[in-house]
């Protein structure tokens, strides 16, 4: 499902399933977190992070999230995804996340999550090798997408 975009910003798509719904009849707030963590690997695996990744041993792992929601999204709905990375560390990165609806390209929500990179043997954080951190280009505040337009200015849309 993923849709690949310039490397810095990365849509990934999704159809909500039926399994993503809960009690009150929207998508679960755990399931934001869930697509966080697709979207990202997505990204990771387009720019060739995964790879560079494995190969130091390493993995990323989330220490903090954060989701800000707007409006319920229910089943069948097409989400895009659009993730960046916002800061780069020694050893952490901040990823920011845009939720919009396919069809009438709403925010529905807004996430960020703080990554750490972390030793694959002792599961402590160890500095980002620069051939890892190199993959990523860090989007400044000033272009961050904010919403379906800024997303056309960007060229994504």
């Amino acid at each position: 499902m993923k849709d690949r975009t310039p490397p810095a910003i990365h849509r990934y798509r999704v159809v909500i399933p039926d399994t993503a719904i809960d009690a009150n009849g929207h998508m679960n707030n755990v399931e934001y977190v869930r697509l966080m963590q697709a979207a990202a690997i997505s990204h990771a695996d387009a720019t060739g992070c995964t790879t560079a990744t494995t190969a130091a041993s390493a993995s990323w792992v989330v220490r903090s999230h954060h989701v800000e929601y707007f409006q319920p999204t229910v089943a069948g709905d097409q989400l895009a995804v659009i993730t960046w990375v916002s800061t780069l560390r020694k050893a952490s990165s901040l990823r920011k996340y845009l939720f919009l609806q396919e069809a009438d390209r709403v925010v529905v929500a807004r996430g960020e999550t703080n990554w750490v990179f972390v030793d694959s043997r002792t599961g402590r954080p160890k500095s980002i090798p620069e051939d890892v951190a190199s993959l990523f280009d860090v989007v400044p505040e000033v272009r961050e997408p904010r919403d379906w337009q800024s997303l056309q200015a960007l060229g994504i849309a």
